[in-house]
C-alpha cells in the first residue's frame, strides 16, 4: 500500500470524496427551506437598526438593482439569505469614533468579521447603508447618523460629535452572495447525477485535474467538506503507518470527534531513559466560517508527512518533535457552514436562548474570561463567551486532552498555533490586555518575525507581528499609551491559556490570507498559496526550536540557483528594520 503511486492513491482519494461529498451536502430543498427568511433575530435587529437611523424600508424597484444581473448565476438559496447584506470597513481616527462604533456593536450585536488598530470590517443589511433618495446628495444613511454627519450631532446610540470624513467606511464586498457561491466547490450546487456521457466515471468531473495540475495538490484545489477531510486522514494514516498516527482530541457538542493526525517518528534506545516528547500543536477552524484554517492545517500536515525521508531538514523535525495538527476545532459549526449557513462562526451548543445558539470557542478559555463585557454576556453575540469558563464543550475537552497528555502521557507542549483568518498577523500573548507583558516578550517577539521573515522571504507576502491585544487597541501617544475602546474582548482565548496555563512558551495566532478584498470567504485557488506560506512559518518555527534560529541550514536548503538566492535577498531587503531587529536579539 505504501509503494501506490501518487496517481493511484489521489484517485481513492477523490473516490472517497465523491462518495461522501454528495450526501453531506444539503439537499437544496431542504436548504432552501431552512434559508427562506432570516432568521428572528436578525429581522428585529435590522428593524431597530433602521428604527434608530430612520432608514426607510427597502421594498419596491431599487431594492433589488444590484442583483439582477448574478441572480442566473447563483442558487436562490443564497440570494434568500444573503443577497441583502454587504460588508463595510469603517476607519478609525479618534478614542470618540471607536467608543461609537463599539457601543453600535455591542447593543446590535453587529457581525464584526475583522478588526485592528486602524479599521473594522462589519456585515449589515444592504437596506441599513442604502441611499436614502429624499435627501439631495445624500450620502450612504448608516455612516451619515454614524460616523460621516459634519454639522449635527448624533441623538440616538452614537452621542459623539463627528467631523466630516467621506473616507470614514469603505465597501469590500457588494455582492455577498455571489462571494460565497463562488468560495464552494463548483460541485456543491450542481445536480449530483453525472452527466450521460461521463455515466463512466466515478466521481464529478469537476474534481478532475486539468493535464497542467500539479497531481499531488488535486486534494487542495478546493475547499473539503468534513465528510471528505476525515476519510483522507484515515488514508494518509494508512499510508505512511511508520510516522502517522490518527487520533481524536475531543469530543463535540453534537457528539462528533474532533480528529487530528499525530506525526513523528520515535527513535528507541532502551539504553537512554526516556524523556517527556517535545510536541507542537497546530490547530484550525475554532470559528466555523474561517475555511482557509481548516485547509491549510491539512495543507502543512500533508507537506510535512510527505518531506519523511525525502529531505534531511524535515526528517529531522519530524524525528525531534511530535506534530499534532487538529485541521477543525468546531466539526458541528464546519459541517453547519456547508449545510446551512457558510458565514457561522460559534459552534452549534445550545444556550440559555433557545434561538440564539453557540459559543465563542476562543472566548470560552478560563484565563481571564470575561463575562463582564456587553458582548461576551449575551448569546445572540458572535462572540458569546458563554455563562461560565470553559461551557464551550470543545474547548473544555481539547484543554482536558492537553492536560492529560501534559500530566500522564510523557508529552511536553513547547509550541501552539492556532490558524485564524483573516488580516495576515503573527499575534502572540497576551490578548486579553496590553497593560500585562508575557514574561518572554522578547523571545516571543524573535521568533514572530522570524515566522514573518520566513514568509517573506519564500513568496514575499507580508505579516504584521504584535501582541494579540493591540487589535483592539490603539495609542494616541508613543511615549504613554492610551488604550481605546476594545471592539470586542480579548479575554478567554486558546492563545492566552496555553501560554500561561500550560506554560507553552511559544504560543501564537496567525491570522491567514487575505486583508480583507475576501475576508472568510478567500477564493479556493489561494489555499495552496496561503498553505505554503504556513507550511514555511511552521518549518522556521521547528528549525528555531531545534537552535538553529534560521542561521543554520542543512546543505540541501543551500542548494539552489544562484538567481533564486538573490531574488530571496532582494525580498529581505524590503523590510530592513525586522531584520536589524532580529540579529540584534540573536547577538544577545
Amino acid at each position: 500500500m505504501r509503494h501506490l503511486s501518487n496517481c493511484c492513491v489521489l484517485a481513492v482519494i477523490l473516490s472517497i470524496a465523491a462518495a461522501a461529498y454528495t450526501p453531506s451536502h444539503p439537499s437544496l430543498a431542504t436548504f432552501h427551506q431552512q434559508s427562506r427568511t432570516r432568521s428572528v433575530f436578525s429581522r428585529l435587529r435590522d428593524g431597530l437598526i433602521r428604527s434608530v437611523w430612520s432608514i426607510p424600508s427597502c421594498t419596491g424597484e431599487g431594492g433589488a438593482s444590484n442583483d439582477v444581473k448574478s441572480e442566473s448565476t447563483r442558487p436562490s438559496t443564497l440570494l434568500a439569505r444573503y443577497g441583502g447584506d454587504v460588508v463595510l470597513r469603517f476607519t478609525i481616527n479618534s478614542p470618540e469614533e471607536a467608543a461609537a462604533l463599539t457601543e453600535a456593536v455591542h447593543v446590535l450585536f453587529l457581525d464584526v468579521w475583522e478588526f485592528n488598530a486602524d479599521w473594522v470590517d462589519i456585515r449589515l443589511a444592504k437596506d441599513v447603508v442604502r441611499l436614502d433618495p429624499s435627501s439631495a446628495g445624500a450620502t450612504d444613511t448608516f455612516v451619515n447618523r454614524g460616523f460621516g454627519c459634519p454639522t449635527c450631532q448624533l441623538k440616538s446610540l452614537f452621542d459623539v460629535d463627528m467631523v466630516d470624513r467621506s473616507h470614514a467606511h469603505t465597501p469590500l464586498m457588494h455582492d455577498l452572495a455571489q462571494a460565497i457561491f463562488e468560495s464552494y466547490p463548483s460541485l456543491a450546487f450542481e445536480d449530483p447525477s453525472p452527466p450521460a456521457q461521463d455515466e463512466h466515471r466515478p466521481f464529478s468531473p469537476v474534481l478532475q485535474a486539468s493535464p497542467n495540475t500539479d497531481q499531488t495538490n488535486i486534494f487542495f484545489r478546493n475547499y473539503q467538506p468534513l465528510s471528505v477531510i476525515i476519510p483522507w486522514m484515515r488514508l494518509l494514516r494508512s499510508l505512511f503507518p511508520t510516522h502517522v498516527r490518527m487520533i481524536n482530541v475531543g469530543v463535540s457538542y453534537e457528539g462528533r470527534d474532533i480528529p487530528a493526525l499525530r506525526v513523528g517518528v520515535h527513535p528507541t534506545n532502551a539504553d537512554k531513559p526516556s524523556s517527556p516528547r517535545k510536541t507542537i500543536l497546530i490547530t484550525g477552524g475554532s470559528h466555523a466560517r474561517e475555511w482557509i484554517s481548516t485547509s491549510t492545517v491539512n495543507y502543512v500536515a500533508y507537506s510535512f508527512i510527505t518531506a519523511y525521508g525525502k529531505s534531511k531538514e524535515m526528517t529531522r523535525l519530524l524525528e525531534e518533535f511530535d506534530w499534532v495538527f487538529v485541521p477543525t476545532m468546531n466539526p458541528d459549526g464546519y459541517i453547519y457552514t456547508w449545510e446551512n449557513d457558510r458565514l457561522w462562526r460559534k459552534n452549534r451548543q445550545q444556550t440559555s436562548l433557545r434561538f440564539c445558539k453557540g459559543v465563542d470557542l476562543d472566548h470560552s478559555y478560563s484565563f481571564k474570561w470575561d463575562h463582564d463585557s456587553n458582548v461576551a454576556n449575551n448569546p445572540c453575540s458572535e462572540s458569546f463567551a458563554g455563562e461560565r469558563p470553559f461551557q464551550g464543550v470543545e474547548a473544555r475537552r481539547f484543554a482536558n486532552w492537553a492536560l492529560n497528555e501534559t500530566a500522564k502521557n510523557n508529552v511536553s507542549i513547547v509550541a501552539f498555533v492556532d490558524l485564524h483568518s483573516y488580516s495576515q498577523q503573527i499575534l502572540y500573548p497576551y490578548s486579553y490586555t496590553c497593560s500585562t507583558a508575557p514574561p518572554a516578550l522578547e523571545n516571543l517577539e524573535e521568533l514572530g518575525l522570524g515566522l514573518a521573515k520566513a514568509i517573506r522571504t519564500n513568496n514575499g507576502e507580508k505579516y504584521r507581528v504584535t501582541a494579540a491585544c493591540e487589535g483592539t487597541v490603539e495609542s494616541d501617544n508613543q511615549e504613554k499609551k492610551k488604550f481605546w475602546p476594545r471592539i470586542e474582548s480579548g479575554g478567554g482565548s486558546a492563545l492566552d491559556w496555553f501560554y500561561h496555563e500550560l506554560n507553552v512558551k511559544y504560543s501564537y495566532q496567525i491570522k491567514l490570507r487575505d486583508t480583507g478584498s475576501y475576508g472568510f470567504l478567500l477564493p479556493s485557488k489561494n489555499i495552496v498559496p496561503t498553505g505554503l506560506e504556513a507550511f514555511n512559518a511552521i518549518k522556521y518555527m521547528g528549525q528555531f526550536l531545534l537552535g538553529n534560529k534560521g542561521i543554520e541550514v542543512e546543505k540541501e536548503s543551500r542548494e539552489g540557483s544562484t538567481a533564486v538566492a538573490t531574488e530571496k535577498h532582494e525580498v529581505e531587503i524590503e523590510d530592513e528594520e525586522a531584520d536589524i531587529e532580529l540579529r540584534r536579539r540573536w547577538r544577545r
